[in-house]
C-alpha cells in the first residue's frame, strides 16, 4: 500500500480534531461546543487523545443541585480513543472518552454557607457518528483528491452511569443517570471557510438514588450549535462557535423544581498539526446568556496522536 505523502498527512491533520468531539469534563453540564463534528475524514484511522480541562466561576455541578452563590473550580484529566470506518459507503467514526475530575468550591445551600472538595472518575461517554451524505468512505490515499462540499450526518452519544456516585452526598462526580443524546448536523466548505451547525436532544433516565432518597426525573434538553471555521494555514484552523440550550427541568418526588435551562455559550477553538502524528488543540468558552449554572469560564488543551 502506498504511504500518504507528508502534504497529505497535514491535510488529514486539519480534520483530526473533528474525530473526538466529546472531550471535556462534565459534558452534559457544560454543553460543549463541538466544531467539525460533521466533516469527512478518512476511514481505517485510529486516534489517541489526552488532555486537561478546567472550568471556574458561578457554575453548578448539575442543574438539579439547588445551590446558590456558587464559586466552584473543576479540573479534569481526559483520555480518549477514536476510530473511523465505512458504514454503508459513508465515513463514520466511533469514540470513547473517560475523565478523572476534581472539584472544589463554596456555595449557599438551604441558607447555609458550605465548602467541599471532591475527586473521582466521571461517567464515560461513547459516541457514534455517521456522515450519511457528502462524505464517501475514502482511504488515506484517496482522501488526498477529495473536495468537500456539503456534508450531513447523524450521531448518537451515550453516557453510562458508572462514574463515582454516593447518594448520601448532594454533589457527585457521576450523575447516576443514563443519558442518550441523538443529534443531526451539517457542514459546508467554501475555500478556506467551513460552516457548521448541529442540533441535539439529551434524554435522561430517572435517578432513584438522588440525595436524601429523592426520586429525580429530568425532562429532555435541546441544544443548537453554530460554527464558523477558517483554515489559517496548512494544518491549522480556528473556530468561532456559539450555542443555545433549553429544557432539562427536574422533578423531585414528582414536584417540579422550575430549574429548566435557558442558556447560551460562546467559544474559540484553535487546532495545530505539529507533524504527521501529533496535533494540539486549545479551546476556551464562556457563558453569554445565563439562567441557571452557566456563569463560568472553561478552557483546555488536548493532544492527539494518530496511530
Amino acid at each position: 500500500m502506498k504511504t500518504p505523502s507528508y502534504r497529505q498527512f497535514f491535510r488529514l491533520q486539519v480534520f483530526a480534531f473533528a474525530v473526538l468531539t466529546s472531550v471535556s469534563s462534565f459534558q452534559s453540564m457544560a454543553q460543549d461546543l463541538e466544531p467539525r463534528s460533521y466533516t469527512n475524514i478518512p476511514i481505517d484511522m485510529h486516534f489517541l487523545v489526552a488532555g486537561y480541562g478546567r472550568s471556574q466561576g458561578g457554575l453548578s455541578p448539575a442543574p438539579e443541585v439547588p445551590i446558590e452563590q456558587s464559586q466552584i473550580e473543576i479540573n479534569a484529566g481526559i483520555i480518549g480513543y477514536a476510530t473511523t470506518f465505512d458504514l454503508g459507503g459513508s465515513s463514520s467514526k466511533f469514540d470513547v472518552v473517560a475523565s478523572r475530575v476534581c472539584m472544589a468550591g463554596s456555595a449557599v445551600f438551604q441558607g447555609e454557607y458550605v465548602e467541599a472538595e471532591r475527586c473521582g472518575y466521571a461517567d464515560p461517554v461513547v459516541k457514534l457518528t455517521w456522515n450519511f451524505y457528502g462524505a464517501p468512505a475514502l482511504t488515506q490515499q484517496e482522501f488526498g483528491q477529495y473536495q468537500e462540499g456539503l456534508v450531513m450526518g447523524a450521531s448518537l452519544q451515550v453516557t453510562a452511569p458508572i462514574g463515582e456516585y454516593d447518594p448520601s452526598k448532594l454533589v457527585n462526580i457521576g450523575a447516576n443517570q443514563w443519558v442518550f443524546r441523538p443529534g443531526f448536523g451539517v457542514s459546508f466548505r467554501q475555500g478556506n471557510w467551513y460552516y457548521g451547525a448541529n442540533t441535539t436532544v439529551r434524554l435522561y433516565s430517572d435517578n432513584d438514588e438522588f440525595y436524601n432518597g429523592v426520586h429525580l426525573d429530568k425532562a429532555p434538553q435541546y441544544s443548537l450549535q453554530g460554527h464558523l471555521i477558517y483554515s489559517l494555514a496548512r494544518g491549522q484552523w480556528l473556530s468561532l462557535s456559539g450555542n443555545y440550550f433549553i429544557g432539562g427541568e427536574t422533578s423531585k418526588n414528582g414536584i417540579e423544581a422550575h430549574d429548566d435551562q435557558d442558556n447560551s455559550r460562546f467559544g474559540l477553538t484553535y487546532s495545530l498539526a505539529l507533524n504527521q502524528h501529533h496535533s494540539v488543540k486549545l479551546y476556551a468558552n464562556t457563558g453569554v446568556i445565563t439562567r441557571i449554572g452557566n456563569d463560568f469560564d472553561s478552557f483546555g488543551v488536548l493532544w492527539q496522536y494518530v496511530l
